[in-house]
């Protein structure tokens, strides 16, 4: 439910093209919708402005597609991670603007995109390895209503590839870096640019990488004061967090003006 669709209703009700017994089924299912394996938030974007995401993984196909209808018959737009190629090939006949994201496995469902974004989000990763998380987090800000750009395997084992993205990091609002092995791009990129850097560590790694433990623990004990770091692997939560740092606040009226009616 979101909240354009909440007041639509509420002046339909004040205009008397519905009655009350409709809106009570419009609200019926607030705050949620219990499927009985699953609790459904519907009123997740009322309080965030964003509809609960799916996470697919460690779900059945079946389940998923009950998830998504449930989701879907309160809110237009929905994201799924995780999802695999199974889970959209369900849902594509079924769901117009339905689209595949083969680099992360991810479904978006979005046919009234949000403008949210004030700004640009950067998205970038120091492998080619990489791109699958940090696609995730541009897919993420991308359904989030962002304008974003990228650029991968800009690692610091060649730093002159990060160095010329010096132009395009400072034209963003907050950057995204994603990284592997020892996870250092992060705290070289927070050295170049006066911009919130969500680091986001990932599994890629040989054996002392530890799953990209080392990563992590790189990133929490960065000496660029401008770092943050997510979960391993977490692009999801990377591009949910730049897409809140990155959202035009709603200009508030100056209580203080007085109209000429008052």
């Amino acid at each position: 439910m979101t909240p354009q669709s909440l007041k639509r209703t509420l002046k339909d009700f004040k205009a008397g093209r519905i009655d009350e017994e409709q809106v009570l089924s419009f609200l019926k299912d607030l705050p949620f919708q219990d499927l009985g394996f699953a609790k459904v938030d519907h009123h997740r974007n009322l309080r965030h402005g964003v509809p609960e995401v799916i996470f697919g993984r460690g779900k059945t196909t079946q389940q998923v597609l009950e998830i998504t209808a449930a989701s879907l018959s309160k809110n237009p737009n929905l994201l799924i991670t995780s999802a695999g190629l199974e889970v959209f090939q369900k849902l594509q006949p079924r769901y117009e603007f339905c689209e595949y994201h083969s680099h992360c496995q991810a479904v978006t469902i979005n046919p009234e995109p949000p403008q949210e974004g004030r700004g640009k989000i950067g998205v970038f990763s120091a492998g080619t390895a990489d791109i699958p998380v940090a696609e995730e987090a541009l897919v993420t800000a991308q359904f989030m209503g962002n304008e974003v750009v990228s650029s991968y395997d800009v690692g610091v084992a060649g730093l002159h590839r990060i160095l010329a993205q010096r132009e395009v990091l400072q034209s963003c609002t907050v950057a995204i870096v994603v990284a592997g092995m020892e996870g250092a791009l992060p705290t070289v990129v927070g050295g170049l640019v006066d911009l919130p850097i969500i680091a986001v560590p990932t599994s890629i790694g040989y054996g002392a990488s530890f799953g990209g433990l080392a990563a992590l623990l790189g990133m929490l004990n960065s000496c660029s004061a401008n770092v943050a770091a997510v979960n391993i692997d977490n692009g999801f939560g990377a591009g949910y967090l730049a897409s809140l740092i990155n959202r035009r606040r709603p200009q508030t009226p100056d209580r203080n003006l007085q109209t000429h009616n008052e």
